[in-house]
């Protein structure tokens, strides 16, 4: 019979409570949506899920969902049925609602599916948050959401967003806005970058750095270094905090005392450390390494510098040092990076 205390390969003495809550995610179908921007955020939180369990970063589970406002399947913009999981109703909270791109006029969408304009809103007062990729922004300044708020969208369609939604303030530089929790984006690529963005929110930087392996094609920039418009002031208000931020970005390759970056600011180095961790996310020193690991990223990629030369560049004096620092962060070595990504830069046709 084997162990009576195991059912189904649970101990029997299991709690809920010991499991990780799962991370609730709606992606939302409609009639002629763009495929790829629907499975692109599937297949990216699916691997990096099995990633995590695998490797034992802490297996919080994705509980992923398609629907229909009434769970009838849709046809994509090339042909594909799409046959969702379930419907909006009735109204179950999530963590993060997709909203795919949509084929040509987005009008259709808005005239197909209108119950996704109140639910929308609805989710984002649970406190969900809301991705939206090229048209699919239309949605959700549809729904009132982005008034007064930064978005952007697909090239093509600016001028008629900016007609339709006045209130929206629309960014026609940038690839990605981001909104408090709500994030658009101008098209599927940058979207791979800002799925890479939550995997590192949701599980940590050695997840995030394997989805940029595995989708690496698909994503132009690390996941730390995106650049976006946020409507936060520079994301947070602690104007010395901002000010030794600048100061880190103007000189990090500079021999750098915290101590002494702290009395600048007139500030004791524990309350730097604290101030600078409340409204950064990392310490001061893990913020320098970052400026100076992308930046070694970047000239590895650029240029043909030694890595020598290029750890004296970002403010290493040894070169091994920074080697080892390189790969605990990116999970490779500063010259397996550089030929892997000269090899898809520069590769003869």
């Amino acid at each position: 019979m084997g162990n009576p205390a195991i059912f189904f390969g649970i101990p029997a003495n299991f709690s809920p409570m010991d499991a990780p809550a799962p991370f609730r995610v709606a992606v939302i179908l409609c009639q002629q949506a763009l495929a790829t921007s629907i499975t692109l955020p599937v297949e990216i939180l699916r691997n990096a899920e099995a990633f995590a369990k695998r490797e034992g970063f802490g297996h919080r589970p994705v509980a992923l969902d398609t629907l229909t406002p009434d769970g009838e399947p849709v046809q994509s913009a090339s042909g594909f049925a799409l046959s969702p999981s379930g419907s909006i109703e009735p109204f179950i909270p999530y963590d993060l609602v997709h909203v795919p791109s949509l084929w040509r006029s987005p009008r259709l969408a808005l005239r197909r599916h209108p119950q996704y304009l109140p639910w929308l809103r609805a989710q984002h007062q649970a406190g969900a948050i809301v991705t939206a990729v090229g048209t699919g922004a239309c949605l959700v300044a549809a729904s009132g959401l982005l008034d007064g708020k930064p978005a952007t969208t697909h090239w093509h369609y600016f001028d008629q967003f900016q007609r339709e939604y006045p209130q929206v303030h629309l960014q026609r530089q940038y690839f990605t806005t981001r909104a408090g929790n709500i994030y658009c984006t101008a098209g599927v690529n940058a979207l791979a970058e800002l799925l890479a963005h939550l995997v590192y929110r949701i599980y940590g930087r050695s997840v995030a750095r394997h989805v940029e392996r595995v989708f690496f094609h698909e994503i132009r920039n690390a996941f730390e270094g995106s650049r976006y418009l946020d409507d936060a002031t520079a994301r947070h208000g602690d104007e010395d905090i901002l000010q030794a931020q600048i100061w880190l970005q103007d000189n990090f390759d500079k021999p750098v005392i915290m101590a002494e970056l702290a009395a600048r600011f007139g500030l004791s180095l524990r309350t730097f450390n604290r101030r600078f961790r409340e409204a950064v996310g990392d310490s001061p020193l893990q913020h320098l390494q970052e400026l100076r690991l992308d930046t070694a990223r970047q000239l590895l990629q650029s240029t043909n510098l030694s890595i020598g030369e290029i750890a004296h560049r970002c403010g290493y004096q040894d070169t091994a040092w920074f080697a080892s620092l390189f790969r605990r962060f990116y999970d490779v070595t500063p010259r397996v990076y550089r030929h892997t990504v000269r090899a898809k830069l520069f590769s003869s046709s």
